[in-house]
């Protein structure tokens, strides 16, 4: 059973007011919910009283802990670094924690991108894996799989995925609480739709609207590692080999989006019109995200190469990658 922690510093209202005024205002902070759990058991165990926010206490929290990796630190400047602004706003004269433990923006990782042969290899895969009465992989792999790489979702985001959050009529989801908190529509394709369909009559006719829609044999949400796993086995008798560096399920949307990229500038469409309503689906903070994909598409197809810088140089970024690798 899960224990519920009792606030016991004397900074405890103002802790929790931050937190309820954080939730408010949509974002989850679980995460950070439990890191101001520490700060308080921290703040009451060094006896520390009133309000107190000085460079020694802060930094003490913040790094003193000699195994924690810098991205650790990060959160942790970020996090004490809001609160310390909070508490300027309601009246208190507190020291300011700097965010100075940012990582590189640069990554070295390359994505995988699929090619379309092994994507039908890959999906025969699912279509074809032996039926287990123990599992209800068969029914709900089909989809899941299919709508990761047809739509370009984080797995998190369809896993998400309630009942109340699609609209059969029209072919659209809606995604709640993404990444940076934003929300979005995302139509899907017809094909995508029926299939949809099919699914909700087979595991959810009796189900509720906060229902998950991908669930296990149990009616709980399917789990990541589950879904990883099963990826796993795919792409072996996909004769798809796995190292290291991937594939990874996130390779799934990765591809879409260079996929989708690559038929457009085959077919002479006008990428400065489509660029904002790609990075509206993919649900980018800003272009930085889906221009990466255009320097990657036209890495990735020589036969493009001359046709995209040509024509879209001034779109393609240097070096840096913006959209989320894990």
């Amino acid at each position: 059973m899960k224990m519920h922690y009792q606030w016991k510093s004397d900074m405890k209202e103002l802790l929790q007011c931050y937190l309820s005024q954080k939730k408010m205002t949509g974002f989850k902070f679980e995460k950070q919910d439990r890191e101001l759990q520490r700060f308080d058991d921290y703040y009451y165990r060094n006896g520390y009283t009133g309000v107190k926010f000085t460079k020694q206490m802060t930094e003490a929290f913040i790094y003193g802990t000699s195994y924690e990796k810098q991205s650790t630190h990060y959160k942790k400047e970020i996090l004490l670094n809001s609160f310390s602004e909070y508490l300027i706003g309601q009246g208190y004269s507190v020291y300011v924690p700097p965010i100075k433990s940012a990582p590189a923006k640069r990554c070295s990782y390359v994505p995988y991108i699929f090619s379309k042969e092994q994507l039908r290899r890959f999906f025969k895969a699912i279509d074809g894996y032996p039926k287990s009465i123990q599992s209800n992989r068969n029914t709900v792999d089909p989809v899941l799989f299919r709508l990761l790489y047809g739509s370009g979702l984080r797995l998190s985001e369809a896993l998400n995925l309630q009942l109340k959050d699609i609209d059969f009529k029209t072919g659209t989801l809606t995604i709640l609480h993404a990444k940076n908190n934003r929300d979005r529509l995302v139509p899907i394709a017809d094909s995508l739709t029926e299939r949809f369909q099919k699914l909700f009559t087979q595991l959810h006719t009796f189900s509720g609207s906060s229902t998950y829609f991908f669930i296990s044999p149990a009616g709980y949400r399917l789990d990541k590692s589950t879904v990883y796993c099963r990826f796993r086995d795919y792409l072996l008798v996909a004769d798809i080999s796995h190292t290291y560096n991937g594939p990874r399920i996130h390779d799934l949307r990765h591809s879409y989006c260079c996929h989708c990229l690559k038929k457009w500038v085959l077919s002479g469409k006008e990428l400065t019109n489509l660029m904002p309503y790609l990075a509206a689906y993919m649900g980018h903070t800003d272009f930085r995200g889906t221009q990466y994909y255009l320097r990657l598409t036209a890495d990735l197809y020589p036969d493009i190469i001359a046709k995209a810088e040509a024509l879209y140089d001034y779109l393609i970024p240097e070096g840096v990658i913006y959209e989320e690798y894990k």
